[in-house]
């Protein structure tokens, strides 16, 4: 199989190494998709999200962050890319448009055991629940 070309999206640190083991992989990642930088923390500095900062620091580009998913420009700039899959770890839910685009499909990692934990903060609420074990769980989206 050749190399894959890959459109990364996500956010937080929990996507991270995902990101960086395909960055260490044979396979290119051709762009990154990320939520907009937001002000955080007690300054209410705007900062870069984490997925955005290791595209940076690991000179990864195009960096996309739309406030809209179904933004036509967004789309266009995404299908320009030509991947072959979309990995989404710790993102949002994405429209048709977007997850059906790549030549084999989107792939996205959800950090509970589906359906027990899901939309946003499933390791926190694991934690707040006590439970003993958790798992993640790899979607083929369709």
């Amino acid at each position: 199989m050749r190399d894959l070309r890959i459109v990364f999206m996500g956010t937080p640190g929990f996507a991270v190494p995902t990101m960086a083991a395909i960055h260490n992989s044979r396979h290119m990642i051709v762009g990154v998709v990320s939520q907009p930088d937001r002000p955080r923390a007690r300054g209410k500095k705007v900062l870069p999200t984490a997925v955005k900062q290791f595209a940076l620091d690991n000179h990864l580009s195009p960096i996309l962050q739309p406030e809209k998913m179904n933004d036509p420009a967004f789309i266009d700039e995404l299908q320009s890319l030509n991947a072959d899959v979309f990995v989404v770890v710790a993102f949002r839910i994405l429209p048709e448009a977007v997850f059906a685009m790549p030549k084999f499909g989107t792939i996205n990692l959800h950090p509970s055991l589906l359906p027990r934990y899901r939309g946003a903060a499933p390791i926190n609420w694991t934690i707040i629940n006590g439970d003993s074990e958790t798992a993640i769980t790899t979607i083929f989206i369709q």
